[in-house]
């Protein structure tokens, strides 16, 4: 599965933007579609995922109730809306896909990636 993401710029805080993930080839392998994001300096983080068929979703505490995942299976797209965005917000943002059955939030346990987009959350 090859992906690309895109979507991230510049924005105020509490302000909001929404990042797409496309994907493509193999995608039927992929069971889950998920959003990391990695501050400068600091470790890859799990932010959201999503199931196959979209009936389940996961968040980090840190964005449950501010960010939405969603996906768009007939175009193969995966989209993340971040709403009330603070400065700690800030970082590159990746999709990532794992074709293992099970829900993981471990970045090693995916197996593709796109090669990210930033996010800066300006105070």
């Amino acid at each position: 599965v090859q992906l690309q993401a895109s979507g991230g710029g510049l924005v105020q805080a509490g302000g909001s933007l929404r990042l797409s993930c496309t994907a493509s080839g193999r995608t039927d392998r992929s069971h889950f579609m998920a959003w990391f994001r990695q501050a400068p300096g600091k470790e890859r983080v799990f932010v959201a995922l999503i199931t196959s068929s979209g009936e389940t979703t996961y968040y980090a505490t840190s964005v449950k109730g501010r960010f939405t995942i969603s996906g768009d299976n007939p175009k193969n797209m995966v989209f993340l809306q971040m709403n009330s965005l603070k400065p700690e917000d800030t970082g590159v943002y990746y999709c990532a896909s794992r074709s293992v059955m099970g829900l993981s939030t471990t970045p090693s346990n995916y197996d593709s990636w796109g090669q990210g987009t930033q996010v800066t959350v300006s105070s």
